[in-house]
């Protein structure tokens, strides 16, 4: 799971093992240790009807609705944008990139613009 945070504006990008796992758990999570803290950020299935967001105790939390994450799962849905309050909202499955880089891309999705 990637996350790319620009000002009010946060990114979560899921490979295909991420979001079958959140389909089945129903919540991910990931953390990055710095020196003296540790940042969590995690995606949870929620019964509320919007996505959400906030940030407690050095963890970013996403709160994706159930219906959402049903339709991410079975359906070619690339993802979904909503604001929570000031902050811009995105998921979205992660494609292959059409530049050669050094990351394992072998979990993303096949990128639709690859063979165009």
């Amino acid at each position: 799971m990637k996350i790319r945070i620009k000002g009010n504006s946060l990114r979560y990008r899921l490979t295909k093992s991420e979001v079958e796992a959140l389909g089945t758990l129903g919540f991910l999570s990931e953390s990055s240790h710095f020196m003296s803290k540790t940042l969590e950020y995690a995606i949870t299935t929620t019964s509320n009807g919007n996505l959400s967001a906030d940030f407690i105790d050095n963890r970013i939390v996403l709160n994706m609705p159930k219906k959402m994450v049903e339709e991410l799962v079975n359906t070619d849905k690339v993802g979904f944008s909503e604001l929570s309050g000031p902050v811009s909202l995105l998921i979205e499955k992660d494609f292959t990139c059409l530049d050669n880089v050094e990351e394992d891309q072998s979990d993303n999705y096949p990128n639709p613009h690859l063979n165009s």
